[in-house]
């Protein structure tokens, strides 16, 4: 068989975002691929005919990557093809225009353009569009050979510099090209639910200052255009909201006075009327959001939606993303999915498709649990894929902690070989037994893989999942006593030539470990955090993280950020270290990186850093194909220089 190498991932078709036409007799999707001779991913629209039981494929150019059915039954996507659309894209002008195309096939057509930056459409029941736009209040300012900052925060990973700008939700009628904004200018829109003539929306009014964790609640009335605020902004913290009808919502939130945000949001109901919120179903996992980790996917998708009443939502459950249901009730199904992850779905009252990762499958599409596409099975089968191997077992601190062990492709009894213990990010998320294609370029280099969900990951509830404070404390007692099962239990492996390698939370955790311990014969820390207290003040998430993660901050208790932050216990470092980080990642900024690398350097330890440029936080998921096979290269002749 076939090993899987670096680039094998050029070959994938990454299947998402699945929904029904309204007349029940189609399923359109996305299909992204890597194109490497353009460096970047083009993406198709597709269908699967529910009557013939056959998929045709609608578009070619590349360039539908999101979508929205229309009530006429058919589709609408943004794409720059024509001419004048291009030439006012070139110079500067804001604009976006508008294919629509039948689920039969045939031409795509321009059908309207909208004077904006659209990212997102959908169809609103009385046929008109909503649009996610995004408004620069200072474009003209911004032409300048500076940047002006006066906001926090001023960035955001994958969109540059934000300072003065925002989402905006906007109501475009077709008939008459009408343009109607919700909001103000300042005010940044975020989720929203439309029921008849009502849009309930979440925005917070922010005008050029700091923003907050907390989000108002908003009711748009699309008929009248008058708005009533329901909750007001830092009222309190609110997760998914949904309209059940013309007099109440469902909203996911916390308690006002909740001190610990890393609580879970529980199930309340709004009355529009008096604005209450009333307690409907206590919960304790995640509404509205998988978090299994994976390098194989591509794409988005619908992760909750209202049917008849029942509330439809993706949840991260133990290691597995599932779908469920909240019945009028308040009765919470079990999953209706099979997959070890579902990404995106979505419900018409009669059927449920869902885009999953199933086992070591890549993402497709299934109808009812039954699977109706196959664009990688033939592909798969043709390589060594190695299936982790389940290790669950209770920590020195008395959790059961669930982990997954990986053989070389090549495994042969009575050989040793060399291992990588791999830490996901988050860190509220979850490794699982999915397809992880760095893992498995890993295995098939002749490695061992070894990789569990220690205290602080999604899934267990918040007990387990808070480690608020007391990072590298208990999250870093379960990984080494893994380490410790894993070698117990695979006499395979030369303990003497393990290493460690994390990205995001998994980089901070890799950054913590060489500075605790020399068990490790190498690391590539990622995307990775070394000072809390810097951290603070460069991240685009800084000023709210610090104080929900690591139980203060800068201004109260900055001996804690110090206590919490791997730089302080760099000068003991003496492991090898490969440190990768791109120059536009604002969720962890390369000073972090830059830093650890420093100070390890200082110690005369082995130390390399590759800075990729034009590359965000999302490089080893989402980053131009050519800097993804670079990224492996590099960790991978790490490795094998201080492990083989």
């Amino acid at each position: 068989m076939k090993k899987i190498e670096i680039d094998t991932f050029l070959k994938f078709q990454f299947v998402s975002n699945p929904s029904f036409s309204p007349d029940g007799s189609y399923i359109a999707f996305v299909v992204s691929t890597a194109d490497r001779a353009d460096n970047t991913y083009k993406a198709n629209l597709y269908v699967y005919d529910m009557e013939a039981k056959k998929v045709l494929k609608l578009t070619g150019g590349g360039d539908a990557k999101t979508y929205t059915w229309t009530k006429e039954n058919t589709l609408l996507f943004p794409a720059a093809r024509s001419s004048e659309v291009k030439k006012k894209i070139e110079v500067g002008e804001t604009v976006t225009a508008f294919y629509e195309i039948s689920p039969k096939g045939g031409e795509a057509l321009e059908v309207f353009t909208v004077p904006a930056k659209i990212t997102s459409i959908k169809t609103l029941p009385d046929g008109r569009f909503l649009l996610n736009a995004v408004q620069d209040n200072i474009r003209d300012i911004r032409k300048k050979s500076y940047e002006i900052i006066d906001e926090l925060p001023f960035w955001g990973n994958g969109l540059g510099f934000t300072n003065a700008k925002r989402n905006r939700l906007a109501v475009y009628d077709r008939t008459d090209g009408s343009l109607t904004y919700v909001a103000d200018d300042w005010t940044d829109c975020g989720a929203a639910s439309a029921y008849g003539d009502l849009l309930l929306y979440k925005a917070y009014p922010w005008k050029q200052n700091v923003r907050g964790m907390k989000s108002g609640i908003y009711l748009y009335n699309l008929k009248t255009g008058e708005t009533e605020t329901m909750l007001e902004p830092e009222t309190r913290y609110t997760g998914t909201i949904e309209l059940l009808n013309e007099n109440e919502a469902l909203v996911a939130a916390l308690e006002p006075d909740a001190a610990d945000t890393t609580k879970y949001c529980e199930f309340y109901k709004l009355n529009l009327k008096d604005k209450s919120l009333t307690h409907f179903v206590s919960y304790d996992a995640s509404i509205g959001s998988g978090s299994v980790g994976s390098d194989a996917r591509y794409g988005s998708g619908r992760l909750q939606k209202l049917v008849n009443g029942d509330f439809y939502f993706v949840s991260t459950v133990n290691d597995y993303a599932w779908l469920r249901k909240l019945d009028k009730d308040g009765n919470i199904s079990d999953s209706l999915t099979k997959g070890s992850s579902c990404d995106s779905f979505d419900c018409n009252g009669e059927h449920i498709v869902s885009c999953e990762l199933q086992g070591l499958k890549l993402a497709e599409l299934y109808l009812d649990g039954e699977q109706i596409t196959d664009f990688n099975g033939a592909l798969l089968s043709e390589y060594s894929v190695s299936v982790p191997e389940p290790l669950t077992f209770t920590a020195s601190d008395g959790y059961e902690i669930h982990g997954w062990v990986m053989k070389p492709a090549d495994y042969e009894e009575g050989k040793t070989y060399p291992a990588i213990l791999h830490i996901h990010g988050g860190p509220r998320t979850v490794f699982s037994d999915v397809y992880h294609n760095e893992m498995q370029v890993w295995a098939n280099a002749g490695y061992f893989v070894f990789y569990c969900n220690p205290r602080g990951s999604d899934g267990r509830g918040t007990d387990f999942g808070n480690i608020n404070g007391i990072y590298g404390t208990v999250d870093y007692r379960n990984l080494m006593d893994f380490t410790d099962e894993v070698l117990k239990n695979y006499p395979q492996i030369d303990a003497k030539r393990v290493g460690v390698a994390g990205g995001s939370y998994g980089g901070f955790m890799t950054n913590w470990i060489i500075g605790h311990t020399d068990r490790f014969a190498a690391g590539a820390s990622q995307r990775s955090i070394a000072n809390w207290v810097s951290f603070e003040h460069n991240s685009d998430i800084g000023h709210t993280f610090i104080l929900n993660n690591q139980g203060g901050n800068t201004r109260t208790t900055p001996e804690l950020l110090w206590e919490q932050s791997p730089l302080k216990y760099a000068p003991n470092c003496k492991t090898p270290t490969l440190f990768i980080h791109s120059d536009e990642d604002y969720r962890c900024y390369m000073a972090e990186g830059i830093a650890m690398f420093s100070a390890i350097k200082r110690n005369g330890c082995p130390a390399k850093m590759c800075l990729f440029h034009g590359e965000n936080h999302e490089l080893s998921r989402g980053g131009k194909p050519e800097n993804r096979i670079d990224r492996m290269t590099e960790i991978l002749n790490w490795m094998d220089q201080y492990l083989k």
